[in-house]
């Protein structure tokens, strides 16, 4: 998995083609709607709102994940839904940004199997294609980034009956530079819009937590740094110790902490950046995803209201 670095891109990357990807690679639409943010095209977005995305392909056969798609050229934000049977359903829902050094989208591992294992244990899972400032020739911001975020948070909660969520539980999860976006929504809960779509943008994208998995605006590079506000929700930490991306996460949890910030942190010895959910990650890392699930249920998210 690509980090924040250069390596993001390199010589030998595959070219990234245009069109829809392979129909093996994406969720069935039926079991999994897609919601576009803005239906009538987002804001900045209108002269490429019909423009299609570009879809590559990573891994290797010995490495167990061969089938990764890598998404680019995001013009239309959206929402890739995954939504718990309702007899299991806890009201607890999670915007998900995948990462890619703001130049791509590993929707994959960091999007799609995430989606997949939390819904299967009653938490709702909306997975965000989000706009890209440093793909090549893109003419957009990460402030771009941060308007496409918070308003998936917003329309979670604004669609929160239809689709069995409580909107004081929806919360937000970020991997590498998905991180570092979900970091700087949650640490600008008190934005709003200047110039309002709809009645969406009136709600608030406070999230009620958010969970940053080797990435973070509190350590990040200049452009993308945040301070900690009071009154930030609580944050789950997790990265590999041997993970240059993340080596400051100590850092950050004992400024989140001091800041009094509810935060629990996971560091998993031996492990590089970007492991998410593979087949190639060692058990006991690969279970990370249930330590998200405790601290969720220690934090009173997932008991029935």
């Amino acid at each position: 998995m690509l980090g924040l670095s250069a390596l993001a891109q390199t010589n030998t990357q595959p070219q990234a083609l245009p069109g829809p990807p392979p129909k093996e690679l994406v969720p069935n639409a039926d079991r999994h709607p897609i919601v576009y943010l803005w239906p009538n095209g987002a804001p900045g977005s209108e002269a490429k709102d019909k423009e299609e995305e570009k879809y590559r392909l990573s891994g290797s056969p010995q490495a167990a994940n061969n089938d990764i798609l890598i998404i680019s050229s995001v013009h239309r934000p959206s929402l890739t839904l995954f939504l718990p049977p309702k007899k299991i359903a806890t009201g607890t829902a999670i915007v998900i940004a995948p990462g890619g050094a703001f130049r791509e989208l590993w929707i994959t591992d960091e999007g799609y199997r995430v989606g997949e294992w939390l819904s299967q244990r009653g938490i709702a899972a909306f997975i965000l294609k989000y706009r890209l400032p440093k793909e090549t020739g893109s003419t957009y911001t990460i402030e771009n980034s941060v308007a496409d975020m918070q308003r998936a948070i917003r329309t979670v909660k604004s669609r929160a009956s239809e689709w069995d969520v409580d909107p004081q539980r929806v919360g937000i999860m970020g991997f590498s530079a998905g991180g570092i976006l979900a970091g700087l929504v949650g640490a600008r809960f008190n934005d709003s819009v200047a110039h309002p779509a709809d009645a969406i943008d009136q709600l608030s994208a406070k999230p009620a937590f958010q969970a940053l998995i080797y990435g973070t605006p509190f350590s990040a590079p200049l452009q993308y740094q945040a301070k900690v506000p009071k009154g930030m929700s609580p944050t789950f930490l997790l990265c590999g110790a041997d993970d240059p991306v993340s080596a400051k996460y100590p850092e950050v949890y004992r400024m989140l902490k001091d800041a009094g910030v509810s935060t629990e942190l996971h560091i998993y010895a031996g492990m590089g950046h970007g492991f998410a959910i593979q087949g190639s990650t060692p058990a006991a890392v690969a279970a990370w995803p249930e330590r998200l699930r405790d601290w969720l249920f220690d934090a009173g998210f997932l008991t029935k209201q």
